[in-house]
């Protein structure tokens, strides 16, 4: 394409921005340079989300919105999860787009030959190389893809079969980062290596030697099933006892129904033993609200749950009916009415949950990462998901410095 200037617009989970940071290479690469306002853009790129309707109804919103800000003569192109989910019909619905690829081929605007299976993308974003980091912090992708069939998650429809990177690629970006703080993200973290033959445990080799090139390590999006003993002795010895729990549910019918392991006693019995191992454990997770069958009894169950186990983070979802999932059509569809109910509820009962958890920490002296000046982070906050420690504005950026807790607001902390 030749020299010019790009905007990049970022939408979705940390797996995206990884995405993005591997574009952002390729862009520059080719000659490009980033402007922060769309309207001084040559090339207007949207990396969307696709997961859900409201990520969906988002990305076209956003797009929209670009093509309006555009100058004459700049180009549009949509890429990430909705592209590769509904390219066809995006080139149709969306006129105001000059081009719809799948996983980032914005300069070519190629496609991908079809072939038998899952699709696995020509321009394979996972194994491109990404610039160092502009924060002292960054997400990195192990593996893309996922082999299992929840039946809510149309993710291995347009993602494709896990595919695991090797270790000696992962670390050598973990080094070229040159980031202070690595979270490891995949769409089933645990599961790391299983499509290469290692076994199941692969994900903990790999979880020391980051450790040993970094600051803090970070492990994102854990199946409850996998989170073996050796895993979290791995974690437990990072000095990161912070744990992303994907349990989604806590009624064992209803699970079942989702296709998914375990049950409210499972996964207290194993909180519990990280607790006991660890007492000041953090814990993160999320559920779904309202899927197809959610009794009044499941959802007073998971009420007790989040009451008595009483995770420090959490989100809850309202049930998002994918076409091509196993929960699409599904019988037994709760109100849309009493799923905005239980939302309310659930969301009132976690907030107090949280906002103890943060006021216990008051008085305390932690250790955190500064972020950007006057915001840093303990351990116990995952990067843009989790609350921020305000701190004085004259610590330096991308060190650690040991603070005391002085107030706490929400799921923020104040500290001196």
């Amino acid at each position: 394409m030749g020299a010019g200037t790009y905007h990049l617009v970022t939408l979705g989970c940390p797996k995206n921005q990884v995405d993005s940071d591997k574009l952002e290479g390729v862009l520059a690469a080719d000659g490009l340079s980033p402007v922060g306002e769309a309207a001084d853009a040559d090339l207007i790129v949207v990396n969307t989300c696709a997961f859900i309707d409201e990520a969906r109804r988002e990305s076209i919103d956003v797009v929209l919105a670009l093509a309006d800000e555009r100058r004459a003569g700049a180009r549009l192109v949509v890429t990430g999860c909705l592209a590769e989910r509904y390219g066809d019909e995006l080139d149709v619905a969306l006129p105001e787009v000059d081009g719809v690829a799948g996983f980032g081929v914005p300069v070519s605007l190629g496609r991908r030959p079809e072939v038998d299976g899952p699709p696995i993308p020509s321009f394979d974003l996972l194994n491109l190389p990404r610039p160092p980091s502009s924060r002292p912090w960054a997400y990195v992708k192990v593996a893309e893809g996922c082999d299992r069939s929840c039946g809510f998650c149309a993710i291995p429809s347009f993602r494709g079969p896990q595919r695991s990177r090797s270790v000696g690629s992962i670390l050598a970006e973990v080094d070229a980062l040159d980031a202070r703080e690595i979270v490891l993200v995949a769409q089933d973290l645990a599961s790391f290596g299983r499509d290469q033959g290692v076994g199941e445990r692969s994900i903990v080799p790999l979880v020391a030697k980051v450790a040993e090139r970094v600051g803090r390590v970070r492990l994102l999006y854990l199946y409850p099933s996998d989170l073996t003993d050796g895993l979290v002795d791995a974690v437990l010895a990072t000095g990161v006892p912070y744990f992303d729990l994907s349990l989604q549910h806590v009624s064992r019918p209803l699970l079942r129904r989702m296709r998914r392991w375990g049950d409210g006693d499972r996964f207290r019995e194993r909180i519990d033993r990280i607790r006991k191992a660890e007492p000041g454990a953090v814990f993160r997770s999320n559920f779904i609200v309202g899927y197809p069958g959610e009794t009044e009894a499941d959802h007073d169950a998971l009420l007790a749950f989040v009451e008595e186990v009483g995770v420090d983070w959490c989100g809850f979802f309202a049930f998002s009916e994918e076409e091509g999932t196993y929960a699409a059509g599904l019988d037994g569809a709760v109100p849309k009415g009493l799923v905005a109910e239980r939302l309310s509820e659930l969301g009132e009962l976690q907030d107090g949950i949280t906002s103890r958890r943060r006021d216990d920490l008051i008085g305390r002296e932690v250790e955190v990462l500064v972020d950007e000046p006057g915001v840093g982070r303990t351990w116990r906050e995952a990067p843009e998901i989790d609350g921020v420690v305000v701190v004085p504005s004259d610590l330096p950026v991308g060190g650690f410095s040991t603070v005391t807790v002085t107030g706490a607001l929400g799921p923020d902390l104040e500290a001196a």
